[in-house]
C-alpha cells in the first residue's frame, strides 16, 4: 500500500509543482502605531491621568496622622482612609473581587472590552511608553527609519534616552508598588540612602522590571497571547453588544479615488467609501485589521474610530464607517437608538441586579461593621480544673480587636451556666489598632457543675465596650464550651 502524500509535497500538489514550504515559527514583527487624536483617544487619555494619579498619589494622603492606604502585612493591619481591618475581615476582599468581576461582566456585555481598552494597566502604561518613545523617537515612519538605520551616535542617543525614561517610570512604578506595604515617607528616606531591605529590593525590581518589559516591549503579546481574558470574552458577548465594527455594506467595494470625487460620484462609480488608506491598521496597538471583522486581539481602544473619522472628514463622507455598533444593528440597519434600545436585555438586567444587589450588601456590611473583633480560644493547658471552695474552672485566652484609632477599655461577661462568672480578666484595656491576646477564668459553683454532669456544656461570652471619650457602647458575642470533669 503507497503511503499519503504529505501536505504541501509536489504529490500533493498534484504533478510538478514546487513544493511550497511554511515555517509555523515566525518571529513577531515590531508593531509601529501611528499616533492618533480624536473623541476616543481624548477618553483614554482621561483615563490614564486618573488611574495614575490615584495610583502615585493615594500613599502620599494622610489620615490621623498616617499614610491613609497602607497594607501592613508584618502587623497584619489594613488601613483604608477611616477603615483598619484585620486578616479576620477577608470576606471584604472577596466582596470587592465578586464586585469587580460582575462589573467586569456587565460592561463587557453592554460594550464590549472597555476595561481592556480604556482603563487596564496593561493599556495605560503601554500608552505612556508609547508617548515616550514617541516624544523621543518621533513619529511613526521616523521610528522605523530609525530602526532600520546602522547604528550612530544619534541613534545611540535616541535609544538611550527612550531606554533611561523607561527604566525610570519602571522603577517609580515599582516604588510606588511597595509603597502600599511599607509607608511611603520611610521608604522615601531608604530611597536616598539605597537602603531597602530584601524584600523592598525584590519587589521594587521585580515591579519595576515587569512594568519596563510588558509595556514597552510586549505590550500587544501581553493582550493577544497571556491575558485570559481575550479567550473567554466572547462568553460574554451577543449579537446585542456594542462591539468596534465595520460597515462592510457601506464600505465594500473599498479603493483608492481623488479627494475631488463627490459621494454620490463615488456611489454611482459602484464603490464603497473605504479609501482602502490603512490607518486603521497603522494606528492598531495590536496590529490587527478591523474591516476583517471582530477579532480576539482587539482590545476595544477605539482608535480606528478616530482615526476613520478624520479620514471621512477629509472625504466630506459620513462618519461612521468604523463605529460602536452590535452585530444586529448592522446586520439590520438599525440606527444608534434602535441599537441603544436592546441594551436593556435579559442579561444586562440580570448582571445589573446583582451588580446593585453586591453594592447594597457591601455598603450595609461596612455601615454595621463592629468596631472590634474578638476570638475565643480554649486553653489547652489546663481544659479544667478544681479551685477552693469546689469551685469549677475554665481558663481561655481571648484575642480583643481594636478597629478604632483610639484606645478602648472593655468588660467580659459569661452567659449560659447558671452562677457562672468571670474570675479574673473582667476589664481589659486596648490600644490604638492593637489586638491583645488575654487570659480569662471561668468559674462555675460545684451544684451548677453536678447539675450540669460532665462533659463540654456550652456558653457565650459578650465583650462590651465601656462608652468613653471617643467611642459609644458596643457589644460582641462569642460562643464556646465550658468543661466539667468526672
Amino acid at each position: 500500500m503507497s503511503e499519503p502524500a504529505a501536505v504541501g509535497s509536489p504529490a500533493a500538489a498534484g504533478g510538478d509543482a514546487a513544493a511550497e514550504v511554511v515555517s509555523l515559527y515566525q518571529s513577531q514583527q515590531k508593531i509601529y502605531a501611528r499616533a492618533v487624536s480624536g473623541w476616543f483617544a481624548g477618553w483614554r487619555w482621561a483615563l490614564v491621568w486618573a488611574t495614575q494619579l490615584v495610583f502615585y498619589g493615594l500613599p502620599w494622603l494622610q489620615c490621623n496622622d498616617r499614610q491613609a492606604v497602607l497594607f501592613d502585612l508584618g502587623a497584619r493591619r489594613f488601613y483604608i482612609f477611616g477603615l483598619v481591618l484585620y486578616p479576620q475581615d477577608f470576606i471584604y476582599l472577596t466582596l470587592l473581587l465578586i464586585l469587580s468581576a460582575y462589573g467586569l461582566f456587565l460592561f463587557t456585555a453592554v460594550a464590549g472590552r472597555l476595561w481592556c481598552g480604556y482603563a487596564c494597566p496593561q493599556t495605560v502604561y503601554t500608552e505612556i511608553f508609547m508617548w515616550v518613545e514617541q516624544k523621543i523617537e518621533g513619529d511613526r515612519a521616523k521610528r522605523m527609519k530609525l530602526d532600520r538605520a546602522p547604528w550612530t551616535l544619534h541613534k545611540l542617543l535616541r535609544k538611550g534616552g527612550k531606554q533611561a525614561a523607561w527604566i525610570a517610570i519602571g522603577l517609580w512604578t515599582g516604588f510606588t508598588f511597595v509603597g502600599y506595604f511599607t509607608p511611603i515617607k520611610t521608604l522615601a528616606a531608604e530611597a536616598s540612602t539605597l537602603g531597602f531591605g530584601p524584600w523592598e529590593w525584590f519587589w521594587v525590581l521585580f515591579y519595576g522590571f515587569a512594568t519596563y518589559g510588558n509595556a514597552g516591549y510586549m505590550r500587544e503579546q501581553v493582550c493577544k497571547y497571556m491575558c485570559p481574558y481575550a479567550r473567554f470574552q466572547s462568553a460574554m458577548f451577543d449579537k446585542d453588544t456594542m462591539i468596534i465594527s465595520y460597515d462592510e455594506a457601506r464600505g465594500e467595494p473599498r479603493g483608492s479615488r481623488p479627494k475631488s470625487m463627490g459621494h454620490a460620484a463615488v456611489k454611482a462609480a459602484g464603490k464603497g467609501d473605504c479609501i482602502d488608506c490603512t490607518l486603521c491598521v497603522q494606528v492598531c496597538p495590536t496590529g490587527i485589521d478591523i474591516r476583517k471583522g471582530l477579532q480576539y486581539e482587539c482590545i476595544g481602544c477605539a482608535a480606528c474610530i478616530d482615526v476613520c473619522d478624520g479620514v471621512m472628514d477629509k472625504m466630506n463622507y459620513p462618519r461612521g464607517l468604523i463605529r460602536y455598533a452590535t452585530q444586529n444593528g448592522i446586520r439590520n440597519g438599525w440606527d444608534r437608538a434602535q441599537m441603544f434600545r436592546r441594551v436593556l436585555r435579559p442579561r444586562v438586567l440580570i448582571y445589573t441586579t446583582i451588580l446593585i444587589a453586591i453594592v447594597i450588601a457591601f455598603g450595609i456590611s461596612l455601615l454595621l461593621r463592629s468596631p472590634f473583633r474578638v476570638d475565643v480560644v480554649r486553653d489547652r493547658g489546663a481544659l479544667a480544673r478544681l479551685v477552693e471552695d469546689g469551685r469549677i474552672e475554665n481558663v481561655y485566652r481571648l484575642q480583643i480587636m481594636n478597629a478604632t484609632e483610639s484606645p478602648q477599655r472593655y468588660r467580659v461577661e459569661v452567659e449560659g451556666i447558671r452562677g457562672a462568672q468571670i474570675a479574673s480578666g473582667a476589664e481589659v484595656s486596648v490600644g490604638p489598632t492593637e489586638a491583645r491576646w488575654v487570659a480569662v477564668s471561668v468559674q462555675v459553683p460545684p451544684e451548677a457543675g453536678a447539675a450540669l454532669g460532665s462533659g463540654a456544656h456550652p456558653i457565650h461570652f459578650e465583650i462590651k465596650r465601656l462608652a468613653g471619650e471617643h467611642a459609644a457602647e458596643a457589644e460582641v458575642r462569642e460562643k464556646s464550651t465550658f468543661v466539667v470533669p468526672r
